[in-house]
């Protein structure tokens, strides 16, 4: 199983940021903090989709898991 931690930051114009920091790059923005999170949460899927099917992450992933701080 691995377990991704989410980290939220609201901005001082009230956008909020999202980011996986065990995944470089994985980081978007929401117009409110349940948006930024389904959205890193989306990002973050499709990157690690992408290193399985090319050989980055061990095809015995079974589990993957969020944990917004």
């Amino acid at each position: 199983m691995m377990l991704f931690n989410i980290e939220t930051e609201r901005e001082d114009g009230g956008r909020w940021i999202a980011e996986v920091p065990e995944l470089p790059g994985v980081m978007v923005y929401g117009e409110d903090c349940a948006s930024a999170v389904a959205k890193v949460q989306a990002l973050a899927l499709r990157v690690l989709a992408e290193q399985l099917e090319h050989g980055g992450q061990s095809s015995e992933l079974l589990s993957v898991s969020f944990l917004a701080a």
